[in-house]
């Protein structure tokens, strides 16, 4: 269950992840997806994209996490850049 349009889970944080946020004395943080726009509001994607909504997650258009999903699968690593 999600509150947008398809989502897939980033199995973050992972054993370093959790470590390297320890020796920091910072909460790694968690719950990270890469998903589609709200349930309901897809047809307002183009406003939503020009604002920072997700707390912390990757916001696509509905059309872009379609496609993410049909190409992406299960144990597919996933590298985050700035």
């Amino acid at each position: 269950n999600s509150i947008a349009h398809r989502s897939i889970h980033i199995s973050y944080p992972n054993a370093a992840d959790k470590a390297r946020a320890r020796s920091r004395g910072v909460h790694p943080g968690g719950d990270i997806m890469i998903h589609g726009q709200m349930n309901g509001f897809g047809h307002l994607a183009w406003i939503n994209q020009q604002r920072d909504w997700t707390d912390g997650c990757i916001a696509v258009t509905d059309n872009e996490m379609d496609e993410i999903m049909a190409a992406v699968k299960v144990g597919t690593a996933i590298e985050i850049v700035e």
